[in-house]
Formats: C-alpha cells, structure tokens, sequence
C-alpha cells in the first residue's frame, strides 16, 4: 500500500507520478488547442516534436533517480498527451483527489489507476461532476491550501478556466481544519502572455519561506497582496510577464533545497542559488511550449 502525504510544496519528495511524452500523438490542429500557447506553436509550426519531449522528461527522471525517488509513469495510451500528470489528480495530506478534467483527458485517469489501485480506497475521492479543479491551481502551504480560481461570469466560455468556485467550496468543507484561500486569476483565451493557466503559472512556493511571483496573475491585487505579506516582499522573486510565459513559476522542489529548473532560466536560477538553493538545471523548452512546465509534469504522492 502507499501511504500518501503531501503536506507542502517542499518537504523532501519520496513518490511521484512523472507523465510521459511517448507516443504522444500527431501535432494537434488549432481546434485541438486547449490552450493559447500551444496554438501560438501549432500555427507557427514549432510545436514540439516527440522525440525531443521525451529526451526532457527522460532529464527530469535522471533528477529523481540521483535523488533516490520512487517514480510511477502512467501506462501508455496511443497517440495521446500523457504528459501533464498535475492536472489529473492531486494529493492533499493523504487523500488522493481525482481531478474533473476536460473531458477529453479522461483516459489519462485510466493510465494511473495502476497506482491509485496501491491507495486505501477509503483515502481516494472523486469530486461531484459540476466540481471542477485541477492539480496546478491547488497549492498546498502547511496549514494553507492556495487554490487558483476564476470567478468571471463568463466561467463557461474560457476552455482556459480550469477550477470554479464549486471546487473551491468543495475542498474547502474536505478540510475544514485548513485555512483555504482563493485566488482569482487572469484568464485568456488568446494571449498566452495574459493567460494564467493554473495558479502554478503565476506564483509557487520555494524552500521554508520563499516564493516566486507574477503580480499581474492576479485579477485582484489583494490576493497578490496576500501572499506579499505572509511570505514578506524581500521573500518574494517578482518574474516578468515574458517569464511568466516561459514558465518561471513552474519549478519544480525536490526538497526545501533542491529546486529542478529550466536551464534557460538565468536569472531566476542565479536568484536561488544566491539564497542557498541547490539547482538542477535541466532542458525542458520543448515542453513549454505546451504551456506546462516541471510541475505540472509531476504529481507527488509522499513527501516527508
């Protein structure tokens, strides 16, 4: 049996469900887009080639292995995304959430049902159809759980909005000794460089008491606010909007010093270092071009 517990974004990492590019299918044409930076590639012609997806996960399962991590990969389907585990399910203490995901991803549920087959069933949950979260907008900070929402009356019409507020109500009564605390976040449906996927794109926490930032992620400058103030500004590494569309939130923490990151991403990755930070910096461009990066490539099961 597995005995889950994921408490934060940072305690040392035991398990996890890494996804994977092979066989990932045929270039997408633009009404496959779920997103606006995948259709950004699939129009210019630069989406990602398998060959090379494969190449930059095969580098972040090298990280896990150096580090002594047990590491699932989902079954393969046939020409088919398996790379984003994050949005298919999430693990808050020791409760595995099966996310409501568009619909067209449900098969990537069925591709880990190996590893949920391993969890006391009493301890797997699947919310109400008209929940709707997924894993890159719940955040989990010790007695905190961040959840990326949007509260637009025009919820339905953004293939981009990817947890609602019956999500937000429904995580909220699983946990009722947590503080959950909402954060609305911008939405488009056709500028990547305004579209805050997840709340993963915009903000994560690092190490014990560090974070990183887009302030314009956010709909409301209270929430940004929020954070600013229970993390502390000097805390905070604020990135651009052209980082935030690259992706410099979407690290990924092996421990609460050892943060897996693009290796392009220069000024952030000196930014860690220089607070004491051990960087493993590993190719994943390709990958970003599907507006997803390390974490939402991981789905962590136990940390310590």
């Amino acid at each position: 049996m597995l005995s889950l517990n994921i408490k934060n974004e940072t305690a040392r990492l035991k398990a996890v469900v890494l996804g994977s590019a092979i066989n990932n299918g045929p270039t997408p044409s633009s009404e496959e887009a779920y997103d606006p930076k995948s259709l950004e590639h699939i129009l210019a012609g630069t989406y990602p080639l398998e060959k090379d997806m494969v190449q930059e996960m095969e580098a972040f399962n090298q990280v896990f292995q150096k580090y002594g991590v047990q590491v699932f990969r989902p079954e393969m389907i046939e020409n088919y995304n398996q790379i984003f585990t994050r949005d298919i399910g999430f693990v808050i203490d020791d409760i595995f959430i099966k996310a409501n995901i568009l619909p067209d991803r449900e098969r990537e549920l069925d591709a880990i049902q190996y590893v949920i087959d391993q969890i006391n069933p009493l301890k797997v949950m699947r919310p109400p159809t008209e929940v709707h979260i997924e894993g890159g907008d719940v955040m989990l900070w010790n007695n905190y759980i961040f959840i990326g929402t949007y509260k637009g009356s025009d919820y339905k019409d953004y293939i981009t909005a990817r947890t609602n507020t019956a999500g937000v109500a429904y995580i909220t009564e699983l946990f009722p000794n947590k503080i959950v605390k909402a954060f609305d976040l911008v939405k488009s449906k056709i500028e990547a460089r305004d579209n805050a996927l997840h709340l993963d794109c915009c903000f994560q926490p690092v190490g014990k008491n560090k974070g990183i930032i887009y302030k314009n992620g956010f709909r409301e400058e209270a929430d940004y606010l929020f954070l600013v103030n229970l993390f502390g500004k000097e805390n905070l590494f604020h990135i651009t909007r052209d980082e935030m569309y690259d992706m410099n939130s979407n690290v990924f923490s092996i421990d609460d010093k050892i943060v897996v990151s693009e290796r392009n991403f220069t000024r952030l990755n000196n930014w860690l270092r220089d607070n004491g930070f051990v960087v493993e910096e590993i190719p994943y461009a390709e990958i970003a071009k599907q507006e997803g990066l390390l974490r939402c490539s991981t789905l962590p099961l136990v940390r310590e």
